[in-house]
């Protein structure tokens, strides 16, 4: 997609449940179709070493969990990067394999596997810590040059953004808690990218459960997103939602903005 007056960049990202299993159900081919200058995964669930994926043309970025066969996530770019770091410099939160950070010349990106609160909201308490570190990590490099980060979030912010919000007010995911950390990362200067083009857009969904039959139901929720810096926006070309894309619990999301 090519807009009046510059190139677009391609931007993907993709929680793949277990990467291994899904390099058997087509992942090199929708790799190769999406075609994104940066493409990120979450939940890769290996250590170095367990996969060697062949991407002619790009450079391979990945962060390991020490926990084996847990979380874990990568970059792969086309454009090299000037740096790259692993972890947001906080010792609790930097041995899951959460988080890269790319620095390029006019802005961050960052690809993030946030926690989940998991159930009975077990790990709700250290998801708060998180999210005031993350918060605080990605405002001090929005003080140095804009920020693109993108992954699963594990948080529906609106009710609009999961199917059946009134059942799962109290759901990881889903709690006043989650939903206020978000509604106060985006009041710090960033931009949820698929709201800003489709503010009103109902029943899309990038993630489904695999039980009662969700995914054909279409009973989901919207927890993988692209964020920038606000003062990106003028920026942005579109934000897209891969729904027909299968092979994991979740669906490839896009960000494509002008160069």
């Amino acid at each position: 997609m090519k807009k009046e007056g510059g190139k677009i960049v391609r931007f993907v990202s993709w929680n793949v449940n277990g990467l291994r299993a899904i390099v058997g159900k087509g992942f090199m081919e929708n790799f190769e179709k999406l075609d994104a200058d940066i493409f990120c995964l979450q939940e890769t669930k290996l250590q170095e070493g367990q996969i060697d994926l062949d991407l002619p043309g790009y450079r391979q970025y990945w962060c390991y969990a020490d926990k084996k066969g847990y979380s874990g996530t990568a970059v792969f770019t086309k454009k090299e990067p000037l740096s790259v770091s692993y972890g947001m410099g906080v010792d609790v939160h930097d041995h899951e394999g959460r988080l890269i950070t790319l620095e390029f010349e006019d802005f961050w990106f960052i690809t993030v596997y946030v926690p989940n609160s998991q159930n009975e909201l077990k790990r709700l308490d250290y998801r708060m810590e998180w999210e005031a570190d993350f918060l605080e990590y990605i405002k001090k490099l929005d003080s140095v040059k804009p920020v693109i980060f993108c992954g699963d979030l594990n948080v529906a912010h609106e009710e609009i953004d999961l199917k059946n919000p009134k059942t799962n007010r109290k759901n990881a995911g889903f709690t006043d808690e989650e939903r206020a950390c978000m509604t106060r990362l985006l009041d710090s200067g960033f931009t949820d990218t698929f709201r800003y083009f489709y503010p009103d857009k109902a029943d899309v969904y990038s993630w489904w459960s695999y039980r009662f039959n969700a995914r054909a139901k279409n009973a989901g929720w919207r927890i993988d997103y692209f964020i920038t810096s606000k003062r990106l926006d003028d920026r942005l070309a579109d934000a897209l939602i891969h729904t027909d894309i299968e092979g994991s619990d979740h669906c490839p999301v896009e960000l494509l903005i002008k160069d």
